[in-house]
């Protein structure tokens, strides 16, 4: 046997069917929860111990569920997965609902965080979503299609512009 058949070989004893494991038996899907996500920021964070330094890793998640749902969660970990990880379910943790409007938000809104502070405006439908960065991020996990938005802070940090959406959409008031 030369090496090529060796190899069709081994293809083949390693083929399994679709959804099958190796002893015959279904293999489990990883169950959906719905939600949809976004690293929004990562960064390297260090501690000063008398050894030298210690090197963590902190992730900024966003998860929605495209249908009025959002969360921004924020975790530290030793490795960049688990640091997602733990993110994701801070993010859980922090869920907020709102309604959308034909694709769009209710009224007029402004929220301040920290050294964020965000505008955001319903647009007519058609119009896109003219945000960037964090907010735009935020958005469409959201599940809003139409809104401009603009961000008059002094500072460039995902986080807190994320935070300041999060904020504004906290305010939005249902018509009743």
């Amino acid at each position: 046997m030369d090496n090529k058949d060796q190899n069709k070989n081994a293809t083949q004893k390693r083929s399994f069917p679709r959804g099958k494991s190796r002893r015959g038996g279904q293999r489990k899907e990883r169950e959906s929860d719905g939600f949809n996500d976004q690293v929004l920021d990562l960064r390297r964070v260090t501690r000063v111990v008398a050894g030298g330094k210690r090197f963590r890793f902190r992730a900024t998640v966003v998860i929605g569920d495209g249908k009025g749902k959002v969360g921004v969660g924020v975790a530290k970990g030793a490795d960049v997965q688990q640091s997602i990880q733990k993110a994701k379910t801070d993010a859980k943790k922090n869920l907020i609902s709102f309604k959308i409007i034909n694709g769009t938000i209710a009224h007029d809104v402004e929220a301040k965080f920290s050294a964020a502070k965000v505008i955001l405006k319903p647009a007519k439908e058609g119009h896109g979503l003219m945000a960037g960065g964090a907010v735009r991020a935020v958005m469409i996990l959201a599940g809003v299609k139409d809104v401009t938005s603009k961000c008059l802070g002094s500072t460039k940090n995902k986080l807190t512009n994320a935070m300041a959406t999060i904020e504004a959409l906290k305010k939005l008031k249902t018509s009743k």
